[in-house]
């Protein structure tokens, strides 16, 4: 009995060392053929990537309105539009991207520099004014009025003049590292947490100019004795009255910032036609926050000029010249920036071409007010393309 019981342990013991080794054999097996794929995966990656492309962004930024006051009469006609819409900074940029990534042989950490450069100017004039007929067609040589009907509505006109302009740059340092599925081969789900360091500087300027005569008109006096006399009206002409208003505003306006950057992207192959061609979907988020500064410096001016009439058609000049002021503002602030992207990505071998929708939106970045300090959010969002080479392997 003893000797069966032993000779069934030495059976047993005998199963689990060949199940031991099968099962290690297996493994290396496996270890081993997932490096040779992965050696081989490296072997045909490219070392670097150079990425070039556009975006055409809304501007998503404002600045106060400039509005000036003068004591006599209102800035511009009441019949006219504001010129508010006018001062707008321009809305839409064509933006200029590039980007260099380095992913070393056998690692699946990915070191980039990206940039991202826009500007964008506008220059606008409008003119408008009413149309009353010539002083001659209601008064004749001795300033009398000859014609029964009214005379029209005084010239009253606007005349205001805009040139703005904007640029803003987003350089980017990144190291990151594939946390996904992408581990194991160039054409399956990558997804990449990224660490770096994130440059941002806004700029905007604006060259603002009015003239406008808000209230120009005639001025009679009646002289019931003008129609014995055989004049057909008693209206006795004094002479104009208007205002002549001038206003202008400078400025210009920055941020330079720099602060630490996280980001996270992810490539899901939709289609795989071999020999790393394919398509895939393209998605991720962005945020950091910046250090830096605002700066603004202003100046602007408000004119007006009276000129009423008196009998006789002697006049004179009321003036009104407030100083000029000018203000130079320059604070530290902090500045948390979010954003993100979604795309779809067509790769032909070391060949790739992607297109999308990208945002970028960095709060309190600008300081958009005229006398006094008022923070203003900054945005950048619109489709994008890109062309993408490999390069190495």
């Amino acid at each position: 009995m003893s000797e069966l019981i032993k000779t069934n342990q030495s059976e047993t013991g005998i199963r689990r060392q060949l199940l031991a080794t099968v099962s290690a054999l297996a493994l290396v097996g496996v270890a081993f053929a997932i490096r040779q794929a992965w050696a081989s995966d490296d072997t045909d990656r490219p070392t670097f990537w150079i990425e070039l492309g556009g975006q055409l962004s809304r501007v998503d930024e404002s600045q106060e309105v400039f509005s000036p006051a003068f004591p006599g009469s209102p800035a511009r006609p009441s019949i006219f539009a504001p010129s508010q819409p006018l001062e707008r900074l321009p809305r839409y940029s064509l933006d200029e991207t590039g980007k260099l990534s380095f992913q070393p042989k056998f690692s699946d950490w990915v070191f980039s520099a990206s940039v991202v450069y826009g500007r964008a100017t506008s220059n606008k004039h409008v003119h408008q004014q009413t149309s009353p007929k010539s002083w001659y067609d209601y008064f004749n040589s001795y300033g009398h009025l000859v014609r029964q009907s009214e005379p029209p509505a005084a010239g009253r006109f606007a005349d205001t003049t805009v040139h703005t302009g904007e640029t803003h740059l987003v350089l980017d340092f990144q190291a990151g590292k594939d946390v996904g599925l992408g581990l194991f081969g160039k054409n399956s789900w990558a997804s990449t947490f990224s660490l770096g360091v994130r440059f941002a500087q806004f700029t905007s300027k604006s060259n603002i100019s009015m003239k406008s005569d808000p209230d120009w008109q005639f001025r009679y006096k009646y002289n019931p004795l003008l129609l014995s006399y055989g004049f057909t009206s008693s209206k006795f002409p004094l002479g104009q009255v208007y205002h002549n208003n001038l206003a202008s505003l400078l400025s210009e306006r920055s941020f330079h910032g720099i602060g630490p950057s996280l980001s996270w992207s992810e490539s899901i192959p939709l289609t795989d036609n071999g020999h790393g061609s394919g398509l895939s979907f393209d998605g991720g988020l962005n945020m950091a926050v910046l250090f830096g500064r605002q700066r603004a410096s202003i100046h602007h001016q408000a004119t007006e000029q009276y000129h009423p009439t008196s009998f006789g058609f002697a006049s004179h000049i009321t003036p009104y010249h407030p100083q000029p002021v000018d203000i130079a503002r320059n604070r530290s602030v902090i500045v948390p920036n979010v954003g993100g992207f979604a795309g779809l990505s067509w790769r032909i071998e070391n060949f790739k071409m992607s297109a999308g929708y990208r945002a970028d939106f960095f709060f309190g970045a600008m300081d958009d007010g005229i006398d006094a300090h008022k923070s203003q959010n900054v945005g950048f969002y619109g489709p994008f393309a890109t062309v993408s080479i490999g390069l190495g392997g």
